[in-house]
């Protein structure tokens, strides 16, 4: 049975999208790609069905990565449906607390910033109201944390 992880953010078009699109590629690179199932989310549902922030793709594609999946809103079934969830920052991770209904539920859910290797960050910053720099430090600290769930 696949490992299966959902990344989560707020709207589901730049830090979960990224997060997705840098661990399909560690996959990948490894020739681990069938061993997982991976998905992204987010808490709320303004953007759905929309492709990430064109400039989320825009920094993505500098570093080949390709962002093309669709937004969308987080689902009870995805308790069911993924191993870990995995939240950008403090609210994403007390929103989907308050979702969980048992403890099993709950034990799915992480922060991403417990995977990092070498960044030293207390969360995933949101990049869409900032400037460039943020992107690329968003894209920064999810190779990092990405590298470290992969591990």
């Amino acid at each position: 049975m696949p490992n299966s992880i959902l990344f989560v953010c707020m709207g589901n078009i730049c830090r979960s999208p990224m997060a997705e699109g840098v661990f399909l590629s560690i996959l990948k690179r490894e020739d681990v790609e069938n061993d997982f199932i991976i998905d992204s989310a987010g808490t709320m549902g303004f953007h759905q069905g929309e492709l990430p922030d064109r400039r989320m793709r825009l920094h993505a594609e500098k570093r080949n990565y390709f962002l093309t999946s669709k937004s969308r809103k987080f689902s009870r079934s995805d308790f069911d449906n993924f191993d870990f969830i995995i939240a950008m920052d403090d609210n994403n991770y007390e929103d989907l607390m308050e979702m969980a209904c048992t403890k099993e539920e709950s034990n799915k859910i992480h922060r991403m910033v417990e995977f990092s290797l070498e960044e030293k960050a207390t969360h995933i910053p949101d990049p869409y109201y900032g400037g460039d720099q943020g992107f690329e430090y968003v894209i920064d600290l999810l190779e990092d944390a990405c590298e470290g769930l992969f591990k």
